[in-house]
């Protein structure tokens, strides 16, 4: 049963999507199960460099059939636009398939993203703005709109029948009107059916056959761990199943059918948006990890708050996710800062925590416990001798710093990322996944 997934262990931004473009040399499929276009993967390929919201990431991958599975939530407006970004490089999209049991993102959900975060004031969550909450909310109150409602134009006149008057009072009771009327609506998601017919199938019975037949299916998770739904830094989280738990659900199949778990660790730790974050770094370091580790949100543009890496929140999501190995990324980021500091524990109200704790105000109150390692110079960290000799040519407190890391989390370290491009990855996997 030749399957593997890929998961964030932090709040996004680990680099999965450099990550699952690597492994997806090996796959036959790669499914998306969850998250929206509130989520942002760059992939480099040589000279191109790829911002991926909605598709997922094996899209580049020559003979890589990529699939959005129903728990995603479909913008259509930035699936046709990422679609057309793909034709101009040449690749065709035809390795796509939509699960007509995934929700869309209509144009009242982005309205009323922006309108409940502003009603928020200070107590925001920190949304990207997308609809994806309000997609969600409408999804669990039975209230949306699925892809393959697209495809008939009487069964999609009911639905919106339904649920547009709803809308239409929640938008007035806000203070602002919709956009489109009922009509307009209806005509702009019949277009949209017709784009997209191709795609649209029935993606559970797609993935589950190529599992009995023996092909390779990797599941690739948006956002981190600490932004699901139910195990994150709650309400400062996503609206949706970021774990392993998640591909269950959102790709439609059985949790026997999840072999193996690859958790992306960035070397240090970053957050965008509100909430808690216990080693977040207010100095000149945080500073340098910030500017020289490009941390500014692929969908959004914004700054991510950054930090010193926090072994609390990685042990979170191993044991969450059950993984099986790590792939570390973002090493080359930590050059020339003499002392490198490794949250394992917290302090709290004069207690010493090392289990994640759900309660934010309780995390509000937390000291970070630091155990402190002896850094590495850039001068002894060429990009060329890694390349060359791999893992032994990386310098001797990078190693060290990598052992820390494996033995505090109990895991190994298989995949070290030193840059964008597929070709800076050092690995060492005993086996291939698809083995």
């Amino acid at each position: 049963m030749p399957t593997l997934a890929v998961i964030g262990s932090q709040w996004g931004d680990e680099g999965k999507g450099k990550i699952t473009d690597y492994l997806a040399e090996d796959a036959d499929l790669v499914v998306r199960y969850q998250g929206g276009a509130n989520a942002g993967h760059t992939i480099k390929v040589g000279s191109e460099v790829f911002a991926l919201h909605l598709l997922p990431s094996g899209i580049i991958r020559e003979g890589v059939l990529s699939v959005i599975g129903n728990g995603v939530v479909v913008d259509c407006d930035e699936l046709r636009t990422e679609l057309e970004m793909l034709h101009k490089t040449g690749r065709t999209g035809d390795m796509l398939r939509i699960s007509d049991r995934a929700n869309v993102v209509l144009p009242y959900h982005r309205m009323l993203d922006g309108a409940e975060e502003r009603a928020r004031g200070a107590k925001g969550v920190g949304t990207t703005g997308r609809g994806i909450g309000p997609c969600y909310a409408d999804k669990i109150a039975r209230a949306g709109i699925r892809m393959g409602d697209l495809l008939d134009e009487v069964y999609l006149w009911e639905r919106l029948d339904t649920v547009y008057p709803l809308k239409e009072k929640l938008v007035q009771s806000l203070g602002i009107k919709l956009e489109q009327d009922k009509a307009s609506l209806l005509g702009t998601l019949l277009e949209y059916g017709n784009l997209f017919r191709p795609y649209i199938t029935d993606t559970s019975v797609l993935i589950n056959d190529a599992i009995k037949d023996g092909k390779k299916v990797m599941f690739e998770g948006a956002q981190g761990t600490m932004l699901d739904i139910d195990y994150g830094t709650y309400p400062f989280v996503t609206s949706s199943n970021c774990t392993a738990a998640g591909i269950c659900s959102g790709a439609g199949v059985p949790p026997s059918a999840i072999q193996d778990v690859v958790g992306v660790t960035k070397a240090y730790t970053t957050r965008v948006g509100a909430g808690p974050f216990v080693t977040e770094l207010h100095d000149a370091v945080g500073l340098h990890l910030q500017n020289v580790g490009g941390e500014f949100g692929t969908t959004t543009g914004r700054p991510r708050r950054c930090g010193w890496l926090d072994m609390m929140v990685v042990r979170h999501a191993v044991r969450l996710n059950g993984m099986t190995s790590m792939a570390m990324t973002k090493l080359d980021i930590l050059n020339d800062l003499p002392v490198l500091k490794v949250c394992v524990a917290y302090e709290i109200d004069g207690q010493i925590v090392e289990d994640f704790p759900g309660n934010i105000f309780k995390l509000a109150r937390a000291k970070p416990i630091y155990e402190e390692l002896e850094g590495w110079t850039s001068a002894s960290c060429s990009p060329a001798e890694i390349k060359r000799k791999g893992y032994g040519a990386l310098p001797k407190n990078m190693r060290k710093y990598l052992d820390f890391i494996t033995t505090n989390a109990g895991v190994p370290i298989e995949i070290i990322s030193f840059g964008k491009g597929r070709d800076e990855t050092i690995d060492l996997r005993k086996r291939r996944w698809s083995e």
